[in-house]
């Protein structure tokens, strides 16, 4: 008989959780430690060739400094493009792709409501987004001096990774809830990257269009940035209202999910 859905749900996904936390740490690693060689005025003429515009869309506005590099590449693309992936590819196998590929019937034929299945798969995505964020930070402290990180402090690298998870979190739970309502994995990761890049581009080049600086404030990415974690710490807010965000979607997949025909 089947016991926990968030137990199993972590045990057939351990060699892919293992691989996502060493990805996402190993490339954030690497642009980390590239500060030192960045943090010269040869890097800085360089930069001044492009057009401002440009470095504000790909939120390169400050790598002059540990906080702004570490915020501009680490945490500012290549990690937030990673976790993102990361949550599409978690959230998106919850449902929709146990159901595609037959599994989810074996599922629901134990004595389980929908509403079990669809909690426990979001509380595994949870702890999945929370160790890859974990390591990540235990690594970024571990080259600290190598990488002349030390102006950022301990508190705020964690802050810094705890609002990279719960980034992960708000759009695995947004994949879930995708899947859940439709079952159909490509709509899900269609979804995923439709908002992901738009709510981007939107948090970074919104302000720079007139009528458009609303779009920052319907961002996610501005509640995981906007508060500048690794100069200001744990932003509280912000970090609340991710989470938050993150509930009402699985809320709202669940709801779906517990009313459509999966046949079972």
């Amino acid at each position: 008989m089947l016991r926990s859905v968030f137990g199993k749900t972590l045990w057939d996904q351990r060699r892919v959780l293992a691989s996502w936390s060493i990805g996402v740490t190993a490339v954030g690693l690497l642009y980390a430690v590239f500060y030192p060689t960045i943090n010269t005025p040869e890097m800085a003429d360089v930069l001044d060739s492009f057009p401002t515009g440009f470095l504000d869309a790909i939120g390169f506005t400050d790598v002059f400094s540990a906080a702004g590099y570490v915020g501009s590449t680490t945490f500012g693309l290549l990690g937030p493009a990673l976790i993102i992936i990361m949550g599409a590819a978690l959230g998106g196998s919850a449902i929709a792709g146990e159901e595609t590929s037959g599994r989810l019937d074996l599922i629901l034929a134990h004595p389980i409501s929908r509403w079990s299945v669809t909690l426990q798969r979001f509380a595994a995505l949870v702890v999945g987004m929370a160790a890859a964020a974990a390591l990540l930070f235990v690594g970024l402290v571990a080259i600290s001096d190598l990488a002349q990180l030390g102006e950022i402090g301990v508190a705020n690298l964690a802050a810094a990774s705890l609002h990279l998870a719960l980034l992960g979190i708000f759009f695995g739970a947004l994949a879930l809830a995708v899947g859940a309502a439709t079952g159909r994995p490509g709509l899900v990761y269609a979804t995923v990257a439709i908002v992901g890049v738009g709510s981007f581009l939107g948090n970074n080049l919104g302000p720079t269009i007139e009528g458009l600086a609303w779009l920052r404030d319907i961002s996610p990415f501005h509640y995981y940035a906007g508060g500048m974690p690794l100069r200001h710490g744990l932003q509280l807010v912000d970090a609340v209202v991710l989470f938050v965000a993150s509930l009402v979607l699985v809320v709202a997949g669940g709801l779906l999910f517990d009313r459509r025909d999966v046949a079972v």
